[in-house]
This record gives C-alpha cells, sequence and structure tokens, in this order.
C-alpha cells in the first residue's frame, strides 16, 4: 500500500472538499489537532492559523480525519486479505487506494471476502462453475444437455447442475459493482419504509399504533419517526421494510446483464431474480435501513445536544445565598440553606401539605432560616407539590425581598443517588443531595448540571435509540464547548467542572482539586505550574478557560490568554499606565492603535478579542436571570380549557415542535405547524429552552394526558 504518509497528505484535500473550506484553513487546523490541542483552544486562541473557523468547523474536521483515519486503516486490512488470496491486480490495488468512499471500497472487496459457506461455494465445490461461464456467455443453444455433462454422484441430475450454476451466476450478479450501483439508485429514488404491527402484540403496543399499517417513501421519512419504527422494531411490536421498485430493479438488471431470448439467457434471467431477491435486495435494504438510521441518529443527536447547550447556558442567579427546597406531599418538603457558594449549611423537612398541613409551622420555620441564613432567593423544584409549594411559599412575610423561582429537577435524583453525589455530601440522605442539587441549579446551571449524565437531563429524543458512542461523544463535546465558552474560576469549581476544562481531564481536575485543599486558593495562573502533571501542554490548553478572581493579575480573571499576557503589558507601557489602569479606563484603549501590534502570530482577530476582554474582563456570556409565575389558576389539566392563552416556558425542543410546562404535571405540545404564522423548517429557529412564552391551548385529552397549544398570534415573553 502507498506509504502512510502519502495517504495521510491527502486528507487536507478531501476534507475541504467535503467541508468546503480552503485546504490551508483544513491542513492547519489538522496540524493543531494532531498536535494535541483542544477544539475550544483551537477556535478561540488560533484563529490566525485557522482563518477564524469556529467550533463547529473544527468539530467537523476531526469528524472526517478521524473517518479517513479508520478508512487507511480498512483499506490496509483489505489489501493484505486480497493479496494472501494471490488475487491482487496492480488496477485493483489502485483502485482500493485511491477510493474515499466506504460503500465503493466495500463493494471492490465483496468478491474476494471470506465467506460463511453459501449456496453458490457448495456449487463451485460440485466443480460447476465451468457451467455457470458457458450459460453467462449465453451462447449456449441447449443447457440442459451441456448440464449433464457435469453429472456425477453428488450431482445426479441437469436440474441440479443448472440450479447449481445460476447459484453461482447469482452470487457474480450481487458482488457486480455495476449491479449494486443500479440497485442503490433504484433504492434512493423509489425506496418505501412500511411498518406492519407483529400478530398478537396489538395491545402490548399501542402507544406505536400509528405505525400498525404504514408507508412512506423513506427519503421523507423524518428522523423522530424512522427512530420510533426501529424501537418498535426493537421491541418485537412491529415488523419493518424498506423496498425499492422491485419491477424497476428487474427490468434495469435484465437489460445490464441478459443478452437476447435463448434458453441460456432464461438461465441467467432466473440467476437474476434470485439474485435480486436472495441476496443483492436484502443487502442493500441492510445498507438503506443502516445510513437511514445513521442520518436519523445524526439528526436527534444534533437536536440533543443543541438542546443541552441551550440547557447548560441557562441564565445564572450568581453568587446568592439560596433556599433549596425539593417539593413533596406525604413526605414534607426537604429544604437546604447554601451560602453564596453553594455550600450547605443547614437542611431539615418541612410539611405545609396534606396529610399533615403544618402550614403554619411550616411558613415560621422558612422565614426564619430566611433570616438567620441572610437567604436572597428561594429555588423549588418542578416535580411533585411544586405548584402548591410555590404558593406556599409566595404568601410568607419575609424581612427582606426575597425572590422565587421554579428550578427543572430533571436529573436531580440522578444526581442526589451518584457516586458524585456521595463524595460530596457522604453524611447526608438522597433527599437532601437532590435539595442542594435544585438550589444549586439555581445558583449556576452549568457547574451543577455538568454533574449528570446528559441522557438524564431530559432535554433529547429518542435518546436511547441512537448509536451510544455518537451520542456521548456530540454531548460531552457540547458540555466541554459550554464550560470553555464561560470559563471556569479554578478556586471555587468542583473536580467534575473541572474535568471539562480544554486539556484537563479527570486525574489533573483532581490534581487540582487536591493542590487547592492543600496549599490554598490559587493567586495566579502561574501558580497552576506547580500542580502535579500539569504540563506546559496541558497549562498552554487551559489556563485560559480557567479564572482567578482577585488575583495577583486582573488579566487572570480574563479570556486573554498568558501567552499574550506580554502584548496587553506592551500596551499599557505605550500608554504609561498599569494593566489594571488600562482595563478600567475605556478613553486610554481607545487611543490604542492595534495595527501596531499585529506580528506573525498575532493578527487582527486576536487583537480584538483581547480588547474585547480588557472592556469586560471575566464576562459572563450568560443571559440575565428572569423572574417567572405559572398561571395561578391552573393547578391540574382539570384546570385547562380550550382558547386559554397561559404563561409557560419551554422544556424540550424536537423536530416536530416544543413542550411547554403551563404548571401542571403535564408538559403541552407546541407542533412545528403551531409555533408561528409562517413555514417553520426547524423548531429550533423560534424556541429555545427555558424561553418564557404565551401559549394558547388548542385541545386537551384527558384520557390521554395530552394537551395541543399554540403560539400563534401571540406575543412571546423573551
Amino acid at each position: 500500500m502507498e506509504d502512510k504518509k502519502e495517504q495521510e497528505a491527502q486528507f487536507p484535500a478531501i476534507i475541504a472538499q467535503i467541508l468546503q473550506i480552503p485546504k490551508g484553513q483544513v491542513t492547519h487546523t489538522i496540524g493543531l489537532l494532531n498536535g494535541g490541542a483542544t477544539i475550544p483552544f483551537i477556535s478561540r486562541y488560533r484563529k490566525e492559523r485557522t482563518g477564524g473557523l469556529n467550533e463547529v468547523q473544527v468539530a467537523a474536521i476531526q469528524q472526517q480525519l478521524e473517518r479517513l483515519t479508520e478508512l487507511s486503516k480498512r483499506k490496509e486490512t483489505i489489501l493484505a486479505s486480497i493479496d494472501e488470496q494471490g488475487k491482487l491486480t496492480e488496477d485493483l490495488r489502485s483502485r482500493i487506494e485511491q477510493t474515499w468512499d466506504n460503500t465503493e471500497l466495500e463493494d471492490l472487496y465483496l468478491p474476494y471476502k471470506p465467506k460463511r459457506t453459501t449456496r453458490a461455494e457448495i456449487a463451485r465445490r460440485k466443480g460447476l462453475e465451468p457451467l455457470a461461464k458457458i450459460l453467462m456467455a449465453q451462447n449456449e443453444k441447449d443447457p440442459e444437455g451441456r448440464a449433464r455433462r457435469f453429472l456425477k454422484e453428488d450431482v445426479p441430475s441437469a436440474a441440479e447442475a443448472l440450479q447449481g450454476a445460476r447459484d453461482i451466476i447469482a452470487e457474480w450478479i450481487n458482488e457486480h459493482e455495476g449491479a449494486r450501483h443500479i440497485i442503490r439508485r433504484i433504492f434512493s429514488q423509489t425506496a418505501i419504509i412500511s411498518s406492519k404491527v407483529v400478530k398478537g402484540k396489538e395491545s402490548d403496543g399501542a402507544k406505536y399504533q400509528d405505525y400498525f399499517d404504514f408507508s412512506e417513501p423513506l427519503r421523507r421519512c423524518s428522523s423522530h419517526r424512522l427512530l420510533a419504527l426501529r424501537r418498535g422494531e426493537a421491541e418485537g411490536i412491529l415488523r419493518v421494510n424498506i423496498t425499492p421498485d422491485m419491477e424497476e430493479c428487474l427490468q434495469q438488471l435484465e437489460k445490464r446483464f441478459v443478452r437476447g431470448s435463448g434458453k441460456s439467457s432464461e438461465q441467467v434471467s432466473l440467476a437474476l431474480s434470485d439474485a435480486l431477491k436472495r441476496l443483492l435486495k436484502p443487502g442493500i435494504e441492510t445498507e438503506f435501513a443502516r445510513e437511514s438510521k445513521t442520518k436519523a441518529d445524526e439528526e436527534a443527536i444534533r437536536v440533543f445536544a443543541g438542546n443541552l447547550r441551550q440547557l447548560l447556558l441557562a441564565p445564572p442567579l450568581g453568587q446568592k445565598r439560596v433556599l433549596g427546597i425539593d417539593p413533596g406531599f406525604r413526605t414534607g418538603c426537604k429544604v437546604v440553606c447554601l451560602d453564596a457558594q453553594g455550600n450547605l449549611l443547614h437542611n431539615e423537612a418541612i410539611f405545609p401539605h396534606p396529610p399533615r398541613n403544618e402550614k403554619g409551622k411550616a411558613a415560621a420555620k422558612i422565614a426564619q432560616l430566611v433570616s438567620m441564613y441572610h437567604i436572597e432567593a428561594i429555588a423549588i423544584g418542578n416535580g411533585t407539590a411544586s405548584r402548591e409549594t410555590e404558593d406556599f411559599i409566595t404568601n410568607i412575610r419575609y424581612d427582606r425581598k426575597i425572590q422565587v423561582f421554579v428550578v427543572s429537577e430533571n436529573g436531580a435524583s440522578i444526581y442526589s443517588a451518584s457516586k458524585l453525589a456521595r463524595e460530596e455530601f457522604p453524611d447526608y440522605d438522597v433527599t437532601v443531595r437532590g435539595a442542594v442539587s435544585i438550589g444549586r441549579r439555581l445558583m449556576d446551571p452549568l457547574a451543577e448540571l455538568v454533574k449528570i449524565d446528559p441522557k438524564s437531563i431530559g432535554v433529547g429524543q429518542y435518546q436511547h435509540d441512537v448509536d451510544q458512542t455518537a451520542l456521548k461523544k456530540s454531548l460531552d463535546q457540547t458540555v466541554e464547548s459550554c464550560v470553555n465558552l464561560v470559563g471556569v474560576d479554578v478556586n471555587t469549581a468542583s473536580k467534575h467542572l473541572l474535568t471539562y476544562v480544554s486539556g484537563l481531564g479527570p486525574a489533573l481536575a483532581q490534581n487540582i482539586v487536591d493542590y487547592r485543599t492543600a496549599h490554598g486558593p490559587f493567586h495566579s495562573r502561574r501558580e497552576l505550574l506547580q500542580v502535579p502533571r500539569m504540563g506546559a501542554k496541558a497549562f498552554e490548553q487551559s489556563a485560559g478557560f480557567l479564572r482567578i478572581a482577585d488575583g495577583d493579575n486582573p488579566l487572570d480573571n480574563s479570556a486573554v490568554h498568558p501567552e499574550r499576557y506580554p502584548l496587553v503589558e506592551q500596551m499599557a507601557k505605550d500608554l504609561h499606565c498599569s494593566v489594571a489602569e488600562l482595563i478600567q479606563d475605556k478613553e486610554k484603549k481607545k487611543a490604542l492603535h492595534l495595527e501596531n501590534y499585529l506580528s506573525d502570530s498575532v493578527g487582527m482577530p486576536t487583537l480584538l478579542d483581547i480588547m474585547q476582554e480588557l472592556d469586560k474582563p471575566g464576562r459572563d456570556p450568560r443571559q440575565r436571570i428572569q423572574v417567572f409565575a405559572f398561571d395561578p389558576t391552573v393547578k391540574s389539566i382539570d384546570d385547562l380549557h380550550e382558547g386559554q392563552i397561559l404563561p409557560g416556558i419551554v422544556t424540550n425542543i424536537t423536530k416536530f415542535g416544543c413542550f411547554v410546562d403551563v404548571g401542571i404535571k403535564e408538559n403541552g405540545l407546541v407542533h412545528i405547524s403551531e409555533l408561528a404564522d409562517r413555514f417553520v423548517s426547524d423548531p429550533s429557529e423560534i424556541v429555545v429552552i427555558h424561553q418564557q412564552v404565551n401559549v394558547k391551548v388548542l385541545s386537551i385529552d384527558k384520557a390521554r394526558k395530552r394537551v395541543q397549544l399554540s403560539m400563534k398570534n401571540i406575543v412571546s415573553e423573551q
């Protein structure tokens, strides 16, 4: 095979063509990735090298690079396999080395691929391949007579000889590149995906009722429908098929392989029909099933990652003293008091609801805790008894102004029972940990949600049905992107939050926490180099995303990378002031002529980024949090009526619409057709997670507990 370096040298041009990004930018990005740079670091601090590629583009280059690397390894395996068989011609070698299409590669390999014992292989062992070649030439006028020459103990009749020859021909046709191209083309143009309910499974699979007798062109089948079909199939409820126009397939194959109308041609035609039904159609159907599932997975993962990003970047309350409540009826409401850093100060249970109804006692206790711990805000979980607890809390008189927020508790139970929660709170039970998580989510959603498996946060669609490896990779990349976009206070961040910082990982994150515990807070970014295993590369990749408030250098609390400190110091020197003065004085910054600071390694993108940071060092890119209140008259589905207009919060976005919490147990669905007075192709164009909206009730199905909502002709609250 070509030298490995020669193969890799082709990668930039191939990726550039696929992604429509200039080759030079791709080449530089690959160099950075191969050098151990992370996606957040490359997109933030190496804009001159990449030509300003964003995180999505850098990630796409990385994905294509991984694909081509795997394909290159597969080529090596295939070439070695064919070579061992003594069948590797120079033409075949060249074709294999030149292709970068996985389907074409596997088609080239198919005739040489080791097989289980097929009907064609059995026929070959019986010595019938010469007969198959005679028939395939389609010149023999008496196939039956010719077949009799091949009779022996294991081939007792001419009919069996002809059948064996046809089996060999069928395999040839199946392995023929042209035949496979024909069938793939017809599949792509005409394939219908259909499903039928498995007999006797009607009641077990009631939720799949829409798919009991379903058919649709495969190219039009949406990702959520396809994933629902495949889930129903996996559960044994549905039988799913993908079928092309079989008559068209047969006609096109006959044009290609059948010559004339003689008796040999009839044998080839029979073999061809068998090849189509027994080999080609099932094989290509499997390909299309896999490809369509992969596309559906990619779409579902994209939606999930987008939702997760919105959730992680939800507005934080910030460092305030918070009282967190995990509401409940019979077991009471678990109450925790947290300081401004999220440390647990106090916990206890109150019982304001039935069956105990200790409203007065509970109200006095909450007012006392608010006063004693200087509470500034109250966070209430949105689960059972949430609305009742919110009513109870907002009617208490406090000695100060208190903001009350209802917080999503999706995944809080997962966190509270996790190893991480046990490590944080070894002396407390799951109810206390859950209430702490609710309180901390209000203060900093990102810092708290990174502790929970993203699949448990409740913003996905068919997350258990998609490729789990691809899902994990995408979600981890999303978390990493959000953490590095916001930046992390190295002196307060948990080990789990630090893990997602560019260039760190679990071991270094733990080492930072251990060093902090042993030596106290960090005073400068440079001090990070004293952390065990923090080498120059890890420091380069992570330092710009780690913040040190009130440190020795004001730049340590900004996104200015330490490698650019000398540049900022030179700017300050040129203006005859300190760095701190440069940050504080807008007029001084305006006096700078940035073109004076251009160099081979520093371009205008970096200089503009630096100026933006000096304007607002350590700025949080997230929006400010807003107080929200549900309609006080709506507590359950029984309180709804058609035409009612209600305030709500977007809780999940899918390809077919979004789900909105209007203050009852059941989230209502705003179908994509009800999102706006215009055509909407993607719901995320209109709404984001946690957006406050007004919705109109269209219909209520109490039996199925479904509520249909609309956002048409209603002004949304942003």
